[in-house]
């Protein structure tokens, strides 16, 4: 009875066990996908010799990698702190992507 016991609650576990693995494989999965996206982007930037154009090209690409990570923690993270930090970086990398895009606008 004990062995039979045991078995089940195994089998009833298995389903939770699997989930949780493939949580970990996916937001990993996404991490990695955020951060090979940024490391392209900014791959993909043409300097210009201009240091303050350079600046803000790369930083663009830079801020929206942290972004897309921190969506990553919002999605698969459960730290309730980590997932406030998470939010309180998006809104702050959006400002400044806001701004630098202001200030190539403003700076041909």
């Amino acid at each position: 009875m004990k062995l039979f016991v045991l078995t089940v609650a195994a089998l009833l576990a298995a389903p939770s066990m699997a989930a949780a693995e493939h949580g970990k494989d996916a937001s990993k999965d996404a991490n990695m996908a955020a951060h090979h996206e940024m490391m392209a982007d900014m791959e993909k930037m043409q300097p210009t010799g201009d240091a303050d154009k350079d600046f803000m090209m790369m930083m663009i690409p830079h801020h929206q990698g942290a972004i897309d990570m921190a969506k990553v923690e919002l999605q698969y993270g459960h730290d309730e702190k980590l997932r406030a930090m998470a939010e309180e970086i998006i809104a702050a990398q959006e400002k400044e992507i806001a701004e630098m895009n202001d200030w190539l606008e403003a700076n041909p």
